[in-house]
């Protein structure tokens, strides 16, 4: 019994991604009702589904990535690196880290060291899934950037986040869907 009470408050922490919103398109851009880290993660967990299977890759490697990648943003809300010293940088990590563990630690033990493992590949880059997934997670940005400029959203304003798709995305082929994005711009 206590580890389904483990795994429904998991859930619950998990579900406040929902109501958590991406903080750069609120600070940066002004957008009345920006995307939560929720729709972020859906939308680059749709293409870690369909690029993973594309390239055939681990899939379900991937989408467990992608699933938790944010995850510690629904303790510490979304901390944006932009603008931070190193010095903050690294209390940003920290925290992460903090909430991971804690978060990760409703779950059964085996899980939990399955998902810190999956969490901490992702955030080092450490194969070639991780680093793909690091990029569409980039991709995602984009496609979400060009809704909002779609929506009519200050393109000034939005340029930030284009820059840092442009130098983030390493992988040739996602770099191929990120220049079919930017085709789509008006």
């Amino acid at each position: 019994m206590q580890e389904i009470d483990g795994v429904i408050r998991f859930i619950g922490l998990a579900g406040r991604l929902k109501e958590t919103p991406r903080s750069g398109w609120l600070r940066k851009v002004r957008v009345k009702k920006p995307e939560s880290v929720a729709d972020h993660t859906f939308g680059t967990s749709m293409l870690c589904m369909i690029l993973g299977d594309m390239k055939g890759l681990d899939t379900p490697r991937m989408l467990k990535m992608a699933l938790i990648h944010d995850l510690c943003e629904s303790m510490t809300g979304d901390l944006t690196h932009y603008g931070m010293s190193g010095r903050q940088e690294l209390q940003k990590r920290r925290m992460e880290e903090d909430a991971m563990t804690k978060i990760l630690s409703l779950l059964p033990k085996a899980i939990k060291k399955r998902y810190y493992g999956l969490w901490k590949e992702f955030q080092d880059g450490a194969s070639l899934e991780a680093r793909l997934v690091r990029d569409l997670d980039k991709l995602d940005m984009a496609l979400q950037a060009l809704r909002y400029e779609e929506e009519g959203y200050d393109k000034n304003k939005l340029s930030e986040f284009w820059d840092s798709v442009e130098t983030s995305i390493t992988n040739p082929e996602v770099r191929l869907f990120l220049n079919s994005v930017k085709e789509q711009r008006r």
